[in-house]
């Protein structure tokens, strides 16, 4: 079938043009994914009319300047429906026919199963369902609170991901923040992949529950242009955070595929895309220019790295400061160079230390309270607009949040996180508050670094540090207070260690770090009174990890005892041993005697001397290992 000639669509475009538009769109959506084999055409479908009177009378954007500070956001959380948004693309004139029936979902091309930013105009990674509403939350948040800027946020996201507990922790705050420049786009199509959701076509319940959490609710048909059009002006007047909930037709205007179970994520056959792209009208070529970005005056705050260094808080050796303490002083003194950088907490700041962020820097500190999923999409939606998030919570309830951060790395965001009260350490609150898996779910998230101070010194250094490094950082800190190992202005570069023990007779290296590098320097004196020479290593970047260290403690003494508060899968032990099967040398020698400390019961309350022995990573448990690795 040939096109007919190119018509340009814009914001004085009738709604028998956006009609056209939106038929456009399901075309192809449509042909895009039979040519893949694959897609979600039946969801694209009905959401076509809600996408087309948005980008031709209200998304405020240029396609051809996708970084302009003042355009509107569109985030797209029902990611499946990509063929709808790339048909969105290619109507906009970003893409090219050829590129979206030729690249869509194959091998080595960036239109995706899922969209991702490595198209210019993805803000957000989505497709894991319940994040884009909490995404666009926080870029809401950021346009108001740092930027100061009037773009406007549209998430359209699909009724089936509205039991995800996540986009109610997002409306709630949504509500609670009045964020007046946010609109949500519920796509009530009635069935989702196995069959009909939980609400069907109630659109009243999606309402009710919208305005429970302090959002506007407006009822519409999704097929009604003029409705769709008059819910779209009303979310844009500045009054209140609103939720469209637009009753819809999965598969609209195709009569095979409409409204019937079975047909989610199903490409149609060939035959059968032939009817349904001429029921639709054929193929046509719209190319729509919808309203402009305004003129975008200086932001509030400027997410730019200007200033000078920053400047660790001191400590003098042999203090004992708890590292969360440390964590905290630095990441104030962070703030006063760095206008980019900002903090958020999930109400235990007095704990993590996080508050002495607000207290210096209170415009850039965000309580999310108790809602870590929310924290990290808010942190998420930030860093996508230029600033530098530090995200702080107890590491047990980070991992609550692991999907965001998985997420948060396929959207290949920089931002920062920090874990407190790690392991069997914190004592007698018991194991439902022991971060004791964090390192492993760190630890396995694409790109990340991860690193765990035993001192005070270090950790102050490694927070400054964090806020250049690239991809997703983690630091894990103690609660308890620790005797200060390093002197002031010492230098941890990322992927080393320290050693802090050893000589030219050393017959055993003990390696730990955090709390058990203070148990492992105790062992090493225990030892060494019986003439055992051990050598200590603090092993404070986990990843990237200290291959060439460790291989030559292996050679050197031939025994290594790894001591970890944390569970062994996962954790240090494992990727020390890695580190030691990636080294030629290490691999070409015998390998050396090995033994790994770490928590593998099921620890209760006490205190943290009492907890650490009944684990088994004690200095006591450390010096009995390493005289049995010794003897063999």
């Amino acid at each position: 079938m040939t096109a007919p000639p190119t018509t340009a669509l814009g914001p004085a475009s009738d709604l028998a043009q956006v009609f056209e538009l939106a038929q456009q769109l399901r075309v192809d959506s449509v042909r895009a994914s039979t040519a893949a084999g694959s897609g979600h055409p039946t969801s694209s479908l009905s959401a076509a009319d809600l996408m087309a009177v948005l980008m031709t009378r209200h998304l405020r954007y240029d396609w051809d300047a996708p970084d302009d500070p003042a355009a509107d956001h569109l985030v797209f959380s029902k990611g499946h429906a990509s063929p709808l948004l790339y048909a969105m693309f290619k109507a906009a004139g970003a893409i090219g026919d050829d590129e979206l029936m030729t690249t869509y979902r194959r091998s080595g091309h960036r239109l995706q199963g899922h969209p991702t930013p490595v198209l210019p105009w993805v803000d957000v990674a989505t497709g894991s369902l319940g994040q884009g509403v909490a995404y666009g939350v926080g870029m809401a948040l950021a346009g108001r609170e740092l930027e100061g800027r009037s773009y406007r946020v549209w998430v359209l996201c699909g009724d089936s991901e509205m039991t995800e507990g996540s986009v109610w922790e997002a409306l709630d705050k949504a509500g609670h923040h009045r964020l007046a420049n946010f609109t949500a786009l519920i796509d009530v199509n009635r069935l989702g992949q196995s069959g009909p959701t939980e609400l069907e076509w109630d659109t009243s319940a999606y309402a009710r529950r919208a305005e429970a959490f302090g959002c506007r609710a407006i009822v519409i048909d999704g097929h009604d242009l003029a409705a769709v059009d008059q819910a779209l002006t009303t979310a844009a007047d500045g009054q209140a955070p609103t939720v469209i909930v637009a009753r819809t037709v999965k598969g609209r205007g195709v009569t095979e595929v409409a409204d019937k179970n079975g047909w989610h994520g199903k490409p149609l056959p060939g035959d059968m895309a032939d009817r349904a792209v001429a029921e639709l009208g054929g193929v046509r070529d719209l190319r729509v220019r919808g309203p402009r970005p305004p003129e975008a005056p200086p932001a509030t705050v400027t997410p730019a790295r200007t200033g000078g260094p920053s400047s660790p808080p001191r400590y003098d050796l042999g203090d004992e400061v708890a590292t969360r303490v440390a964590f905290g002083s630095a990441l104030a003194a962070l703030g006063a160079s760095r206008p980019d950088v900002v903090a958020l907490d999930a109400e235990v700041g007095n704990s993590t230390h996080a508050e002495d962020f607000r207290a210096a820097h209170p415009e850039r500190y965000f309580q999310t309270y108790i809602a870590e999923q929310q924290m990290i999409a808010d942190a998420v939606g930030m860093a996508v607009r230029g600033f530098r998030p530090y995200a702080t919570t107890f590491a047990a309830f980070l991992t609550r949040a692991h999907d965001f951060i998985r997420m948060a790395a396929v959207s290949q965001i920089d931002m920062a996180l920090c874990g407190t009260h790690c392991g069997v350490e914190i004592g007698a609150d018991g194991p439902s508050q022991m971060g004791l898996e964090d390192l492993a779910m760190m630890r396995a998230v694409h790109g990340s670094t991860v690193l765990y101070p035993s001192d005070a010194t270090s950790a102050a250094a490694l927070t400054l540090a964090m806020a250049d490094l690239d991809g997703i950082s983690y630091l894990r800190t103690t609660r308890g207070a620790y005797p200060v190992l390093y002197a002031d202005g010492e230098a941890f570069p990322v992927g080393g260690s320290k050693t802090l023990r050893h000589g030219d007779h050393d017959e055993v290296t003990l390696v730990g770090a955090g709390v058990t590098v203070h148990e492992c320097l105790a062992a090493a004196e225990r030892l060494a009174a019986d003439g055992v020479r051990a050598r200590v290593v603090d092993l404070y970047s986990v990843k990237p990890i200290d291959t060439e260290v460790l291989a030559r403690a292996a050679r050197d003494t031939g025994a290594l005892v790894v001591v970890e508060d944390h569970h062994p899968e996962g954790g240090i032990g494992e990727a020390v041993l890695s580190a030691l099967a990636t080294d030629a040398r290490t691999r070409a020698s015998a390998h050396p005697a090995f033994a790994h400390l770490s928590v593998t019961g099921l620890p209760g309350s006490g205190t943290s001397a009492e907890l650490l022995d009944a684990a088994g990573i004690s200095r006591s448990h450390i010096v009995r290992a390493a005289r049995a690795l010794i003897e063999r």
